[in-house]
């Protein structure tokens, strides 16, 4: 049998997890290394170890699972910094009204007049509580507002949407995952504004497409409040010192648990690590957990980073 020279090896490589998904191979008799800068990509495909994986990639050794994490950690830091940013005007929620006739101009004076003299609340709760306006006509204003549906309640399941992010989200960030519509589609509820990086993390790390809107403020804390009655992932919530120390911190978990998948994600000044530890753990609808069983949380926050 002639010797493998590397054009061999990386011919009869099986291997289903490339790009950013986490993918799945027919078989895996061989991996190569996805670290770039790895040194023993010739022993590898002759080695038995076959995970952990991140992000689709497998790592060797200690020392490539680090650089993947790196790679990582250094990518969530770019899309998530602060800089120039171009800021969408939106039109005040009361002129929206006032534009639509629900409301008059005394009483947007005297809802604004009472905001005033209060100095916190939301222009919309001052209009219901001083000008006797529904919560729903607030709901359809700020529809209009952030150009978004207003999402019905039908179909949320709380026991289902309880597996999909960490319950720290659901409980600061004011949203809700709401339902799922067939196998593609997450909607997302949001209680008085939209937030799209909240959006965009879900979507990277569920693999599904997310939808967002509003619900009606009466219905909104009810829903979250039941919602988090549900068993969610198990969840760790870390600080780190610096982005060494968290790719660090991550690596180290990544070579304890040894997941068959893993993902990193940024929402806002949270780092979000799931860890997907046995093929039966996901539910088959994007990457989203079947049960709590054999999926790990760990959520960071990173001192002195943005």
């Amino acid at each position: 049998m002639p010797f493998l020279d590397k054009k061999n090896v990386e011919d009869t490589v099986v291997w289903g997890g490339g790009g950013y998904g986490l993918g799945t191979a027919a078989a895996e008799p061989r991996r190569l290394c996805g670290y770039a800068e790895c040194s023993s990509t010739w022993t590898v495909p002759w080695r038995s170890r076959k995970r952990p994986v991140f992000e689709g990639q497998w790592g060797c050794g200690g020392r490539c699972v680090l650089g993947l994490v790196r790679a990582a950690v250094q990518r969530e830091r770019g899309e998530g910094s602060v800089g120039p940013q171009v800021h969408r005007h939106r039109v005040p929620l009361g002129l929206v009204m006032l534009a639509q006739g629900w409301i008059t101009h005394p009483q947007l004076r005297k809802a604004l007049d009472a905001q005033r003299e209060s100095g916190s609340g939301r222009i919309g709760d001052w209009l219901v509580s001083e000008c006797g306006l529904e919560a729903e006509q607030i709901t359809r204003g700020l529809s209009m507002q952030w150009s978004c549906p207003v999402l019905p309640m039908t179909g949320f399941a709380p026991e289902a949407m309880a597996l999909v992010m960490p319950r720290v989200f659901v409980e600061e960030f004011g949203l809700l995952p709401l339902r799922l519509a067939g196998s593609r589609i997450l909607y997302l509820a949001f209680e008085d504004r939209l937030d799209a990086a909240a959006a965009l993390a879900i979507e990277r790390m569920s693999e599904l497409k997310v939808e967002s809107g509003l619900v009606d403020g009466k219905e909104f804390e009810p829903a979250r409040r039941r919602l988090l009655e549900y068993e969610s992932v198990p969840l760790k919530v870390e600080v780190a010192v610096d982005s060494d120390a968290l790719s660090a911190r991550i690596t180290a978990i990544l070579e304890q648990k040894q997941p068959l998948a893993s993902r990193l994600v940024r929402l806002h000044q949270y780092y979000w690590l799931r860890v997907w530890l046995e093929r039966d753990a996901m539910s088959g609808v994007g990457s989203l957990p079947k049960s709590s069983e054999d999926v790990g949380d760990f959520v960071f926050t990173v001192g002195g980073l943005a």
